[in-house]
Parts: C-alpha cells; structure tokens; sequence
C-alpha cells in the first residue's frame, strides 16, 4: 500500500524554543534533500564538498544544518533534521522530522517549501490513521493517542497510556481467539451433522461461552460503567435556586473568578462549564441557571439547559441556603433531581448562621451525604472534595494501570457482542441448528473486530481521526 506524501506543523502554533515540521511518505527524503543544507560538523571525517550537497540520509540520525529555499538561495533558519527510513517509524513509510524554532512565520514558511517539493498538507490525524492502516498499531491504540494528547490528570494518563501499549487490543484478541476455536467445531458439525457428537462438545463449548467470554464481556462494560470518569471526567453539575451560592462554590473549586457573583438572583442564565482535577480525579463542573419559576424567557431556556445538564450528569452537588434551608423551591428541585443520579446535599452559607449550627433535614432527603461549607470563605471545601471523590470511586480502587477502561465507542461495541454471545449460548442449550448459532457468533466476531480495527466501517474511521489536530 503506497500512499503520496503528507507534511504537517507538528507542535501548536505560537512562539516557543522547538517546532516541528513532519514529513512522511515515499517522497520525504527527496523533499528534505531539496531544502536541507548539511553543517560541516554534521559531515563526518574525509566528507567532501559535493557528498555533502548529495549525501544519502542515515536511518535514526539526527543532522545540523539549515533549512533553504532552494530558488532564492534565502536561509530560512538553522535547524535539526531526524531522518527515519521505513519501516521503523510511527507510520511505516520514510519520515523526516525538521526541529526549527517555533514560530508562525518560519514554521510557515518552511512548510510552504515542503509543500512546492511536491507533498500535500496532512489531513487531522492522518499520520496515526497511516499508522493504524498500515498495521503497526489497531484501532483502540490510534484513540489512544488522542486520550493521551487530552490527558487532564494523571489517572486519566495512565489509562491512555496502558491502552497505547496495547492492552485492550490483546484481551479482544483473546476473545476473538475463543470464538473462533468455538465457530470451527460449530461449523464442522455443520458440514458433518452424522458426526456432531466427535466434532463438538456442546456441554463444554456452552461453559466456555458462559464462564469466559460472557464474564469477560460483562467484566469490561462494567469498568466503563463504573470508572469511566477516570479517562471521560467526571460530569458534575451545580443545582440550587437562585443566589444560594453555585457561581462562589465554582469559582472557589476552580480557583479562578470564573463566573460572575452578585447579590443579584438570577445572575446565572447559562451554563458555565470548567475542567479541574479533585483528589486525581478529572472532574467537569458546570454552573447552572438557578431552578425556579419565571417568566423571562432567557431565564426559561437556561432553566431548560439545566434540566439537561442534570440528566447527561455523573453527580449532582444539590446546593442549599444555610440562612433560609428547606423552602419549597428546595423542595421543587429535589422532586427534579431525585432518582438514580449520585448526589450530595452542600448546605452553603454556613459562616452566617455558625459552623455548629443544627440542621434538621426533611426525612426524605437523609439518604443523601451532605456537607456543610462556606463558599465565601472557603470552610468545608476539603471535606467535600473528599465526599465527592468518595461517591465518584465508591468500592472501585484508582490503581489503572494494569486495568482496561474502555471509551463510549468500544462499550457499545461490546454490549451488542455480548448480546449475540448470550444469543448463542442459550440456543445452544435449546439444541438450536448450528447454522443460527454460528451467525451469533460470526456477529459477536464482527462487533469485536469494530473495536481493534479488523473490521471497521469508514465512516467510523474518519470520525476517529476527525478528532486530531493537523499533524499528529
């Protein structure tokens, strides 16, 4: 599989000491050749004048020299060169990295040159989708990447990092291994049905479905279900009416004055989202419209947006006024929050009443853990990070990194296999033809095969790789 060459800014755009400028393809080395003027120290011993003006590219090396526009004779800057020949590099075909100083202008400037040698700017994520297709890494490794570039706290690292590694990749291959050892003796009693009983074990075939492919299928949605969080951010969600203090209780946990606090009710009227981490754990935090009835129609679609944040939310912080507790607005926004959602009552504003203060909470509302803060001053924010860490973890440990999390996409995936491996299992006890439970099967493969890459639909693959930035 040959492709033309692509060529792309590597690093973010902006001044800085390093950029890079990758080139990959069967024209890299031509094109390098072209703009790149070898240093003498770069030469080696006995070099002469005109082997360096042809020299061949070393595979793995590293090479001084400047960048110049071979028309005008213009040096555009000194730089490093790293020439890597194919196969051994991240993409499979001839790369060369050019290490300039980073800047729009210059970084620019010799991509431009590149581009006139005859490569064509990369598309976003291009060069890891050259990587995945041709084999050196699977599906689940290329997303991979991108979780990495996106790490938010060192938990979710971790994650991405045992994926890259290819942990995911081998547990799906291990399935896949079982079901197609399984899907042989099937067919075979297809094509010998005098002899079903020599060429399959149905008793055995059933408890392997059973006690190792269901419980491995239903082991990994459930650590996505249970700890996706870690890899996704926890999505968290600041409820209460008006003024009660959700903008001073974001703004504190962000440390920054994020959003606007007056004594004003309803300054709020959309949701304000941040990213922050707490006790390791990547958390989303958005700053609602305060719940209530109203009239004003900007306040209306705010409210609206509110209600759908709750919904879409991991765990709701269900905030309270310490000086004026338990009104029947209060009562109105636990009839709408109330139901499977992780929540914790925060009863605010405690440094006006005292912080020994003895509150009666309604009967209905005691299952729910509170905790009693001052968001103007700070007070009580240690003990609910650790209360909103404990609800986010509950019984699961935070050690990662031996430990598979699957993305959205792969939990889907696996839900639909394991629906077909149950399928099969249970006509197999129901003595069902072969020919239906080796379609089970055959499906269960596909939909495991989505996951890693070994059959995958385009358009699923683009949005994978729609997600890079140019460059990577």
């Amino acid at each position: 599989m040959e492709y033309d060459t692509i060529a792309a800014i590597a690093t973010p755009s902006g001044s800085g000491g390093i950029g890079i400028i990758k080139i990959s393809g069967k024209d890299a080395f031509s094109i390098a050749e072209a703009i790149f003027q070898k240093s003498h120290a770069s030469r080696g011993e006995g070099s002469s004048e005109s082997e360096a003006l042809s020299f061949p590219f070393k595979s793995h090396r590293l090479y001084h020299g400047h960048i110049v526009n071979p028309g005008t004779g213009q040096v555009l800057d000194e730089v490093l060169l790293s020439a890597m020949k194919a196969p051994m590099t991240y993409t499979r075909e001839d790369i060369i990295e050019i290490n300039t100083h980073s800047g729009y202008i210059v970084m620019a400037s010799i991509l431009d040159l590149v581009l006139q040698r005859g490569a064509r700017l990369a598309e976003p994520g291009e060069f890891t989708k050259r990587a995945y297709l041709s084999g050196r890494i699977d599906l689940t490794q290329a997303e991979a990447v991108i979780d990495i570039i996106n790490s938010r706290t060192q938990k979710s690292l971790e994650i991405a990092t045992s994926q890259i590694k290819g942990n995911l990749k081998k547990r799906i291959e291990f399935i896949r291994g079982s079901l197609i050892d399984i899907l042989t003796q099937v067919e075979a009693a297809i094509d010998f049905p005098e002899d079903v009983g020599d060429v399959i074990d149905a008793v055995s075939v059933r408890q392997i479905l059973e006690k190792k492919i269901i419980g491995e299928l239903s082991d990994m949605i459930a650590q996505y279900d249970n700890v996706h969080f870690l890899r996704d951010g926890l999505k968290m969600i600041v409820v209460g009416r008006p003024n009660v203090g959700k903008s001073s209780l974001m703004n504190r946990l962000i440390q920054d004055d994020r959003v606007i606090v007056t004594s004003i009710p309803g300054t709020t009227r959309d949701l304000i989202e941040e990213t922050l981490s707490i006790r390791g754990i990547p958390v989303i935090i958005a700053d609602s419209a305060g719940l209530h009835e109203t009239k004003d129609p900007v306040e209306v679609i705010g409210i609206g947006k509110t209600k759908e944040y709750i919904h879409a939310s991991d765990l709701i912080l269900f905030m309270i006024d310490a000086s004026d507790p338990f009104t029947i607005e209060d009562q109105e926004i636990y009839k709408t929050i109330i139901g499977d959602k992780r929540i914790i009552l925060v009863i605010n504003k405690i440094d006006l009443v005292g912080y020994n203060f003895n509150f009666e909470i309604p009967q209905t509302w005691e299952r729910i853990p509170n905790v009693k803060i001052s968001a103007l001053y700070g007070n009580g924010l240690s003990s609910l990070k650790d209360l909103i860490a404990k609800l986010a973890i509950g019984d699961h440990q935070l050690e990662v990194q031996n430990r598979i999390i699957p993305n959205l996409r792969h939990k889907i995936a696996l839900e639909k296999s394991l629906e077909f491996v149950v399928s099969a299992s249970e006509e197999l006890c129901k003595g069902t033809s072969y020919e239906l439970i080796a379609i089970d099967i055959k499906e269960t493969l596909d939909k495991l095969g989505e996951i890693i890459g070994v059959v995958a639909k385009e358009d699923v693959i683009d949005q994978i790789f729609s997600r890079f930035c140019i460059g990577k």
